[in-house]
């Protein structure tokens, strides 16, 4: 993905150092294709920035002290001048997408205190930013009151409809799985939450939406 400017929410504009060279020796001005860790970042909320690496320099604009970097190891070595109109398109969208999900993993996971909304489970590196719409349809927005913190098996448990979460915040496990008998983790992790009521922000704005939970809730009943 390509990054140029600020000011899309799409693109990140950094700062050239004036003491470190873009471009490595024997390479031309404006191709460098060098990965590297660099100072990109993004804001997500006020005060709040989120590192964006590994990134790749692609191109360099001295005159304005700024410098195009691909975002993606896919797009490292395209020239981004030759792609055509709907190819850009495609690069710009996907680059939208990926800035957009590193901020509603990083909001989403602030709003829950870094806590699974189902077990409480408070390890970040073991929480995801989950969507109550798939961000693959028009309301799966990347916003908060689309998704809540939940650690990986119940994100996955969540996304497969072995979890469902009514609108009143109430978590329904499908039958089959609460019949079922195996280990701990089906017991402690699955059966049990079963009639737990979720974690939620305080913050009302960040609350789950009702109308989405009650969309979604009708997808896991029809799924059962």
């Amino acid at each position: 993905m390509w990054t140029r400017s600020v000011r899309m929410a799409s693109q990140v504009q950094v700062p050239r150092p004036r003491s470190q060279p873009l471009r490595q020796p024997g390479t031309p001005r404006g191709k460098g294709a060098s990965p590297g860790l660099l100072p990109t970042s993004f804001a997500s909320d006020r005060g709040i920035y989120i590192a964006i690496y590994p990134v790749w320099l692609r191109a360099e604009d001295r005159f304005r002290e700024e410098f195009t970097v691909a975002l993606d190891a896919s797009l490292s070595l395209v020239d981004v001048s030759e792609l055509s109109p709907v190819q850009r398109q495609y690069v710009e969208r996907l680059t939208r997408t990926r800035l957009h999900q590193r901020v509603f993993h990083a909001r989403v996971l602030r709003a829950y205190a870094d806590r699974c909304a189902m077990c409480r489970l408070h390890h970040p590196e073991l929480l995801d930013a989950a969507h109550i719409i798939p961000d693959t349809e028009p309301d799966g927005l990347p916003v908060v009151p689309n998704g809540w913190s939940l650690c990986k098996i119940h994100h996955a448990a969540y996304d497969a409809n072995l979890i469902g979460v009514r609108p009143n915040l109430v978590i329904d496990v499908k039958r089959r799985l609460l019949d079922e008998i195996d280990g701990p983790m089906l017991r402690h992790g699955l059966q049990e939450m079963d009639r737990v009521k979720l974690l939620i922000p305080t913050q009302r704005l960040c609350q789950p939406d009702p109308k989405r939970l009650e969309v979604r809730y009708e997808r896991f009943l029809a799924a059962s």
